[in-house]
């Protein structure tokens, strides 16, 4: 039997949710896996933390003002520390890294992808918002520098997984199944008077506090309608999406013929981490098990756009395309961080996303150049509407 190799990883976002899975993972493989690089943005402690445990080569803080900290921790060890945006884009190049776990947060994560995919990287795509905010440049490159993105959300990972050995020209649609979030079958009324602990209290799944207020929302669906369209290269009629509160099934295909593949599983992120690390392959794990016998019903409703408003605005702004899916994006993480900061309502999210949409100049076939641009400015707009509020 050949010697295993072991591949050598990047994880951009370390300390967030999905990298500190991601983490979780790789300990259980020690024999598969080397931590080349952790980066992170602002959690100086955790971070400092995993690479006393991991033992990376090279450790990133974005945060250039903990750069002398995370230095001063880590100085009797022999692990090279950077700081700065520019220092993530070129770690996710460098060629002693076979693979770029991608889990930045937000627009932050959409530079160091574009690197890792001019450097031709094999990237474990976890944060959607590069593809949804630029996915026909990101493609466009990826054909070019002959770069291999997979997808690390459960939900993409289970169509990944569906469409093995198929044609994606005998798909019909998709189903991306949404588990609702906490206020599944709460009308207007009620969630004009949620507060951010009501949202934070996700069924089903551990995330950090944005993503968990986009699914309680319905946005986090319709982000992923948009990475949908680019990482399968499906037309938004074909992609749906259903409500399924036990997020037991994590999507669905439907071709041709009629015939449906689903991929069922618990709800555990690293099942769809350890596939990606691990594809082709598949390989023995310790995660849990669905039981059919303690889980003997499996619901699926349409979802009430008029109530989650997010949704169809998501669906508006890929059929428009453009600059239209990078002012989604920034509007709407700007208007989070200030329902969670307490400035506005729930509802009040979608008011100022489809407000700023509206506004927005169309740019059909923006550059990287554009999209950095439109999202300063989005998120300036964005500001200023919400100002109006409070």
């Amino acid at each position: 039997m050949d010697r295993l190799v072991r591949k050598h990883i990047a994880i951009l976002g370390s300390t967030g949710s999905v990298g500190s899975q991601a983490l979780d993972v790789i300990k259980a493989y020690p024999e598969r896996y080397k931590v080349h690089v952790l980066t992170a943005g602002k959690n100086v402690r955790l971070l400092i933390e995993q690479a006393k445990m991991f033992d990376p080569d090279i450790v990133v803080i974005a945060d250039e003002n903990a750069y002398a900290e995370v230095a001063q921790a880590l100085r009797k060890t022999d692990i090279t520390v950077l700081a700065g945006a520019a220092a993530i884009e070129e770690v996710a190049e460098m060629p002693e890294v076979d693979i770029v776990l991608a889990a930045i947060m937000g627009f932050a994560g959409l530079p160091p992808v574009v690197a890792a995919i001019k450097a031709g990287k094999i990237i474990a795509l976890a944060n959607k918002e590069p593809l949804v905010v630029a996915g026909s440049l990101l493609i466009d490159l990826a054909q070019k520098h002959n770069a291999t993105l997979l997808p690390v959300d459960s939900e993409h990972s289970a169509i990944f997984q569906c469409l093995a050995g198929e044609d994606v020209a005998n798909v019909d649609k998709i189903y991306l199944t949404a588990s609702g979030g906490p206020f599944i079958g709460r009308d207007l009324a009620f969630l004009s008077h949620v507060k951010p602990e009501d949202a934070l209290k996700h069924p089903n799944w551990s995330m950090g506090r944005k993503i968990t207020v986009d699914a309680a929302s319905l946005m986090n669906k319709g982000l992923e309608v948009i990475e949908a369209k680019w990482l399968f290269r499906l037309r938004p009629d074909q992609i749906k999406v259903l409500v399924h509160p036990q997020s037991v099934v994590h999507s669905m295909v439907q071709f041709i013929d009629g015939a449906i593949k689903s991929q069922l599983g618990a709800a555990d992120m690293k099942l769809p981490i350890q596939y990606a690390l691990t594809y082709p392959q598949r390989i023995a794990g310790n995660a849990e098990r669905v039981d059919f016998l303690t889980c003997p019903e499996l619901n699926f409703y349409e979802p009430d756009i008029k109530v989650f408003k997010n949704l169809a605005l998501a669906y508006k702004a890929l059929e428009h395309g453009g600059i239209m899916p990078c002012v989604l994006n920034a509007a709407n993480e700007t208007a989070v961080e200030a329902f969670l900061n307490y400035q506005i309502s729930f509802t009040a999210m979608s008011e100022i996303i489809e407000r700023i949409l509206e506004k927005t100049v169309q740019i059909e076939q923006p550059a990287l150049d554009d999209y950095l641009l439109v999202d300063r400015e989005t998120r300036i707009l964005t500001g200023e509407a919400i100002s109006h509020l409070t």
